[in-house]
């Protein structure tokens, strides 16, 4: 609501660390009833997650993530140097699986993790899907990638081979998109 006075005011921040990716903030706040505390978050830039949709199936990617300690699938997402969210979206689905897309929908802007980051994603829908090569970045090296089925990413999903909440939230979206087209 603008101009609503938040539940939550800031008193003073502090940058605890920062790096090219992110910066951890530790702010002194104070509550509604006037008790003060601290709140530590992450901050960083919004990303994109794409789904290429082809068919009745999608397009996946899997790599190592080092905080989890092992790979996970899920839609190819990140944040490219582009002119806004279409375009980064673009970028990134090329970059990762070498596909580029006739046709981009923008379904929605989500939150990621709201507790601990003021990080938002854009999810596309990318359709009018066409091979060409990848153009990974290094810390891509091991990605690999591979086409499944509506019933398998949905198995995936329920079995824990996709956990990514950012893929299944994304998922979720497309859903509601569809049941109400």
């Amino acid at each position: 609501m603008t101009g609503a006075r938040p539940d939550i005011r800031r008193l003073s921040s502090t940058v605890v660390y920062s790096n090219a990716w992110m910066t951890v903030r530790e702010d002194r706040i104070a509550r509604p009833d006037g008790s003060q505390g601290i709140y530590g978050y992450v901050v960083k830039p919004d990303f994109v997650l794409v789904i290429p949709a082809d068919g009745d199936g999608f397009h996946l990617v899997e790599e190592y993530r080092y905080p989890i300690g092992r790979r996970s699938w899920s839609f190819p997402q990140g944040n490219a140097t582009a002119a806004g969210p279409e375009q980064e979206a673009r970028i990134e689905l090329a970059e990762e699986t070498g596909l580029r897309a006739a046709h981009l929908r923008h379904l929605g802007r989500l939150d990621n993790a709201h507790g601990t980051t003021d990080q938002g994603f854009h999810v596309y829908l990318a359709t009018g899907l066409t091979p060409g090569p990848a153009d990974r970045e290094l810390t891509e090296q091991d990605m690999r990638q591979r086409r499944v089925g509506r019933a398998e990413l949905e198995d995936m999903i329920r079995t824990g081979a996709i956990s990514d909440s950012c893929s299944i939230a994304a998922y979720t979206l497309l859903l509601l998109h569809e049941r109400t087209a």
